[in-house]
């Protein structure tokens, strides 16, 4: 098989380094997107995709879109029968997806129609998922809206962030991935329509969707904790000497019979830092100051206590959801 990958993101780098170990499914090129600012100082770095194609010794193509055409006409001469696709980051156009023989197949880390989108992972768990999990679908021209061919579903734990989450994935699209495509190829796997029912999209996260807003309930506010971290991160505000200071909550728990406004720290001790919300409380169990080192709460009020009656607070409005 004369397989094209499509990827750029760490979740696509597992598939690769799974399709890389196949003789028959090495792909004869990588494509992905163009280096990027990284860092403090903005210095180019590469996609993960293509620093895993470089150690493979993969061809690597970066087009700045995937209808150029230069690159279409790149891809037309490497006569591609399949390609397979994980986190590119963009719509392939008709004139890619009509070229290899066997179309294109796309790992997709949500159980479609469920989180079709760039964020399928954090907003399963800011919606309270029970479960999510993995879907290889044949591509059309939509977003995420082709053809089922396989599904594998994991459970969203309590434990579960997007992290976490996000790595188990990858290993199962990788998995599933490669269990799909004979089946596919040799037809004896057909495809099925999504259902229509139970469509959901997952939008784009941006850094600001980490403010917490405290008037929401407390299991919401973890929900939120989870899908943020570890970006953008889940923050609120504190007090400082001439402006306001940054706090990020790493890890919290829910604490059911907790009254007082929004965003009040209600308990502040060696063992315990809990936040009334609009309905319950949050335990913070791991925070980090602006400037400072991510500590476990103990730690961090040894060096910053708070009183109690301190008010978390939002600078401005936090994003919508």
């Amino acid at each position: 098989m004369r397989v094209v990958f499509f990827g750029t993101a760490e979740l696509a780098s597992v598939s690769l380094a799974a399709l890389a170990r196949e003789d028959s499914l090495r792909p004869v090129a990588v494509v992905t997107q163009p280096d990027r600012p990284k860092g403090r100082e903005l210095k180019l770095a590469p996609s993960p995709v293509k620093e895993l194609a470089c150690q493979l010794g993969l061809p690597t193509l970066q087009p700045d879109r995937a209808r150029n055409p230069d690159f279409l006409a790149t891809f037309r001469d490497l006569e591609p029968e399949l390609v397979l696709v994980a986190a590119y980051g963009q719509l392939l156009p008709p004139a890619v997806l009509d070229v290899p023989q066997y179309g294109c197949l796309n790992v997709h880390a949500s159980l479609l129609p469920k989180f079709r989108g760039a964020a399928p992972i954090q907003w399963a768990i800011l919606a309270g998922e029970a479960e999510t999990g993995v879907t290889i679908m044949k591509m059309d021209p939509g977003l995420d809206t082709g053809d089922i061919l396989t599904q594998r579903a994991t459970e969203i734990t309590a434990n579960d962030d997007s992290q976490t989450l996000h790595d188990r994935l990858a290993r199962l699209g990788a998995e599933l991935l490669l269990e799909t495509i004979p089946g596919y190829v040799t037809g004896s796997l057909k495809p099925s329509k999504q259902p229509v029912e139970g469509m959901t999209y997952a939008r784009k996260i941006s850094k600001e969707d980490g403010l917490l807003d405290w008037t929401l309930d407390a299991r919401n506010l973890w929900n939120r904790v989870r899908a943020f971290t570890p970006w953008p991160g889940a923050f609120s505000f504190i007090a400082g000497p001439s402006k306001p200071v940054m706090l990020k909550i790493w890890r919290a728990e829910v604490v059911k019979n907790c009254s007082a406004a929004p965003g009040t720290v209600v308990q502040a001790d060696a063992e315990n830092l809990v936040v009334a919300c609009g309905e319950g409380g949050l335990r913070l169990v791991e925070v980090q100051r602006e400037g400072g080192r991510r500590l476990a709460t103990a730690a961090f009020l040894a060096g910053h206590p708070l009183a109690v009656g301190t008010r978390l607070f939002s600078p401005h409005p936090p994003s919508g959801s």
